[in-house]
């Protein structure tokens, strides 16, 4: 017989797990004992809250589960970050944490006991609100059979964060060779299938897109999720549909195609916008269209009782949740797009020459401006041109998203990614780190200065770790888009910044600093910083004058109706 913990381990083995993202601690630790004897790398960032990322965008980026560990009260806190991401954005994510009770003393309240009883904390009730399911396993045998239930549900319909918590000696204590119940195999007991719709609602679906003359394909996150990308080509092409994305689709379909319009919503383009309100039938797939990718339902963005709305989803609550849905493809993007695209066709002269129209708001005068401090349109366009289909983009919240959602032509599918689900601030850095161990991709990470200072230690878990990313920092010495917000300098607090030297910081993890205030300068370090194979932190100092609110489209349908007619 052997422990709990070595049993766990060894079912991790099974289920080809790459890589823990972790922080020792607590009874995690037995863990970690085993973890050097098994082919699972530990990867170790400086807290918890990278960590958590960490995992959640190596499940984004492979769809499968990435795995967290640590001490109970840190996965509860700092690492609920990379958890809410995965629970909003669905990326497939596995908890094991523990409770950091002790035997006998569990009920005396003692030091960090996060069991729930009196006297202690209640981790259970905090993973209760982040995750899809938690299990709290008491003996060995339920804690095996846990760990794979909690496998097979990360990735079972949306998939989403689920947790284990480890349970005082049941992680040490020897699994019995034959219980009652028993555990069943790994790889068996966490089989999953895909679902697909009826063939009654893909022949309606087939028959909306084949009678429409201003087809209009909304691709959201989902697609992401199911690797839908050659599906999602298939069916544009095949009935003609010009195609948009939302915030979190972006870059499931190439944004410099022919077809492509751009990202919708208050923080996508007019011309993106114009092209949904014009349609007369949606093929919305993978996207719930929450407030901010519907312009927050403007009364002319879309319009149920005058468009045909066919709504493909794997979550039957989600197809018609915000707009009534006229047909449902209830199943995963990849098999509602592949029955589509095998069901039928159409032809009109509509989308490209709309598509090409939507396609002009990418660029502004900005983005040829050589002014210094540079222009952040300009700095978004130098960031495109060095991505290409082996580069990845991770986006961190704030302006900056903002900047490259506007100006960034994706030229591939899977190369920006973004934060975007409970879109924390520091989510950038780690994920950059994560999405260049999982992929060997080149991995351009683009923040301002306030994300990049919340989790610049993830350089030195770069250096640590042998993998390069370039880590853009837009400068603004300001949490910009809040002071943007301002009526007035200085009404509202807490907005600005003293000037960091990142590029000390930078040397000091054991990186390449340096220091841009010139365009051109710009284009040559993001070259350098591709090349090479040490990470690199470029202080890019931006116009911090350049009002990212001024192009916002959330203030277009509420001042302009009547594009549809």
């Amino acid at each position: 017989m052997t422990s709990t913990a070595a049993e766990l381990v060894a079912t991790l083995e099974e289920l080809d797990v790459e890589y823990v993202f972790g922080y020792p601690g607590g009874r995690v630790i037995e863990l970690f004992e085993h973890l050097p004897e098994s082919d699972v790398d530990v990867i170790r960032p400086r807290d918890e809250r990278e960590a958590s990322v960490m995992a959640e965008t190596y499940g984004r980026l492979t769809g499968r589960p990435g795995v967290l560990t640590g001490q109970g009260p840190w996965i509860g806190s700092l690492g609920a970050i990379g958890q809410m991401e995965a629970r909003l954005a669905s990326s497939p994510m596995v908890v094991l944490t523990e409770a950091s009770e002790r035997g006998e003393y569990s009920t005396l309240a003692p030091y960090q006991q996060a069991r729930g009883d009196y006297g202690g904390l209640s981790l259970p009730d905090i993973l209760d609100g982040v995750t899809e399911e938690w299990w709290f396993p008491r003996t060995p045998t339920e804690t095996l059979r846990s760990t794979q239930l909690a496998f097979k549900h990360a990735v079972a319909g949306r998939p989403g964060p689920t947790a284990v918590i480890l349970d005082g000696d049941a992680i040490t204590d020897e699994v019995p060779a034959d219980p009652t119940p028993p555990a069943w195999d790994a790889t068996e007991q966490t089989r999953t299938w895909d679902a697909r719709p009826t063939a009654e609602d893909v022949a309606a679906a087939v028959e909306t897109l084949e009678d429409a003359e201003r087809p209009v394909l909304i691709a959201g996150n989902g697609v992401h999720a199911a690797q839908a990308y050659d599906e999602l080509e298939a069916v544009a092409a095949g009935y003609d549909c010009a195609v948009v994305t939302s915030y979190l689709g972006k870059s499931t379909y190439p944004e410099t195609d022919e077809r492509a319009a751009g990202v919708i919503g208050s923080f996508g383009h007019e011309g993106a916008n114009r092209v949904v309100s014009e349609a007369d039938a949606l093929l919305v797939v993978g996207c719930r269209l929450n407030p901010m990718d519907t312009n927050w339902q403007a009364p002319d963005f879309i319009r149920p009782e005058e468009q045909t709305i066919v709504h493909a989803d794997v979550d039957t609550r989600n197809a018609g949740w915000v707009y009534p849905a006229d047909v449902g493809l209830i199943g995963d993007a990849k098999e509602s797009l592949a029955a589509l695209a095998e069901a039928g066709g159409a032809e009109n002269d509509w989308a490209l020459e709309r598509a090409a129209e939507a396609r002009e708001w990418f660029t502004t005068p900005e983005c040829r401006d050589d002014s210094s401090p540079i222009k952040p349109q300009r700095a978004a366009k130098e960031i495109q041109r060095v991505v290409d289909d082996e580069t990845i983009v991770t986006a961190d919240s704030g302006n900056n998203r903002f900047w490259l959602l506007y100006y960034l032509q994706t030229p591939a599918v899977r190369t920006y990614f973004g934060s975007g689900g409970v879109g924390g601030m520091g989510w950038a850095q780690p994920a950059a780190v994560s999405a260049a161990l999982s992929t060997g991709k080149d991995v351009i990470s683009v923040a301002g200065d306030g994300g990049f200072s919340m989790t610049m230690n993830s350089v030195e878990t770069a250096v640590e770790y042998g993998v390069a990313p370039t880590f853009v920092v837009l400068n603004d010495t300001s949490l910009g888009m809040v002071r943007q917000m301002q009526t007035e300098d200085g009404d509202i607090a807490g907005v600005e910044f003293h000037d960091t030297d990142f590029v000390k910081i930078a040397e000091g993890f054991g990186a390449v600093g340096r220091r841009i205030i010139d365009p051109d300068a710009l284009a040559d370090a993001l070259e350098e910083g591709k090349a090479a194979d040490r990470p690199h932190v470029l202080d890019v100092r931006i116009d911090r004058e350049e009002d990212m609110a001024d192009r916002l489209a959330s203030s277009f349908y509420e001042s302009v109706g009547g594009l549809h007619e």
